[in-house]
């Protein structure tokens, strides 16, 4: 029996491990794998961008280091910070990354803190570091969201849609009792069937991406295309979280802490697209 299926696409695939291949005896994931070619690929196109433009493409390639850092160590601790009934009574754990827990609007977050850094220290407009940069993020996410595939996590209720899931039961981490409940067997083999949202913010961010560089070409002033990232960003990752069964809350309230941070990011730019657009005076 396959160990993961979209059934009504006739997609079948009989065995995906999480493991890529071992050195030493250490497991490489292929969630690592898939993460870093993410960033790689952000890299290659902001270079490619930078070039394009007349910037230094070494400028990017500078920042690359602090993309990886502050990346996973604010992905970890956004996670931790809203998950921390799980870890407060072993804090050790904080430190364990192999076991998973990474949340990317950490990541984006503590990225765009340190661009604000790093780019005070070259001397370089921030705003047009940035518009280099979004298109190439939302490329990243777009692959990056297969780690999640391949880890059977990041997926919504229970679907029969055209891209519904199937994984086998056995092989997820975590279920939600709602969809423990419709579990089901075939071929003696327990499976799960569920909405591919991990596949939904793929194709979105891949979306975002294709219509972030085309817009770039036309832009009027600089931290335009950043804006609109985060609006486009955010609008559908607003959506998706609410169709996920494993949404962080805020507090103590059933309040998914990342609608609230894509609410906060859409309303924030909006306001940055009036406000910086009406003040300069660049034009493209």
């Amino acid at each position: 029996m396959p160990d993961i299926s979209f059934p009504n696409l006739g997609i079948h695939i009989d065995h995906l491990s999480r493991e890529a291949f071992s050195i030493f005896g250490v497991s490489i994931y292929w969630y690592a794998l898939i993460i870093m070619t993410g960033f790689v690929t952000a890299l290659l196109l902001a270079r490619r961008k930078a070039k394009q433009i007349g910037q230094d493409p070494e400028l990017y390639s500078d920042f690359f280091i602090w993309t990886i850092i502050c990346g996973i160590l604010g992905a970890r601790a956004y996670y931790v910070i809203f998950s921390w009934d799980s870890y407060k009574s072993d804090p050790a754990r904080i430190l364990n990354f192999r076991e998973g827990g990474l949340a990317i609007y950490g990541g984006i977050i503590a990225v765009f803190f340190a661009a604000v850094v790093f780019t005070r220290v070259k001397k370089v407009n921030f705003l047009a570091f940035c518009d280099v940069c979004a298109p190439c993020l939302a490329a990243a996410q777009a692959i990056g969201r297969w780690g999640n595939f391949v880890n059977r996590e990041v997926f919504g209720g229970w679907s029969d849609g055209l891209l519904a899931m199937r994984y086998k039961a056995e092989q997820v981490s975590v279920i939600p009792p709602s969809v423990a409940a419709r579990a089901f067997e075939s071929g003696g083999v327990s499976y799960i069937q569920v909405q591919p949202t991990f596949l939904y913010e793929s194709l979105w961010n891949a979306f975002v991406f294709a219509a972030l560089t085309l817009l770039a070409r036309k832009k009027r002033f600089d931290g335009q295309v950043l804006f609109l990232y985060f609006i486009g960003y955010g609008t559908g990752r607003f959506y998706i979280e609410g169709i996920r069964t494993d949404q962080l809350f805020l507090g103590n309230t059933e309040l998914p802490v990342s609608q609230v941070v894509s609410a906060a990011l859409i309303v924030l730019s909006v306001a940055g697209l009036i406000v910086v657009g009406k003040s300069s005076k660049k034009t493209y």
